[in-house]
């Protein structure tokens, strides 16, 4: 240690004043973040909008379970579960295939728009 060096310290060691604070610095802790939703072009309004088949599907099955179960609680019919789910299942595929099918025979005609 120079001579220089020393006298700063034993300046600085017999000042009284506070070491200055270092500065802190923001840290963010998530990346920023992009909207997660896109603008789609305006709809015409000529051409309807349907429904998905899946969803219709699926609301179909949740009314069937819904009736028979209001059915049975009714005391009208016993019904076995096992056999109701078998049904139930075997109807919601062949309404999926079925949509599926007519789904893509109508759009066969049409022409696709390019990806986004």
């Amino acid at each position: 240690m120079s001579t220089n060096e020393s006298s700063n310290a034993r300046e600085a060691a017999e000042s009284n004043e506070p070491a200055p604070a270092p500065r802190l610095q923001p840290i963010s802790l998530t990346p920023p973040l992009e909207p997660s939703y896109r603008v789609e072009p305006a709809i015409d309004d000529d051409e309807p909008q349907q429904a998905r088949i899946g969803t219709v599907v699926w609301g179909l099955i949740v009314i069937a379970l819904a009736a028979l179960l209001a059915i049975s609680t009714l005391g009208w019919v016993v019904l076995d579960g096992t056999y109701v789910l078998i049904g139930l299942m075997i109807g919601a595929g062949a309404a999926l295939v079925i949509g599926g099918v007519l789904a893509a025979r109508k759009s066969a005609g049409k022409t696709k728009s390019p990806a986004r």
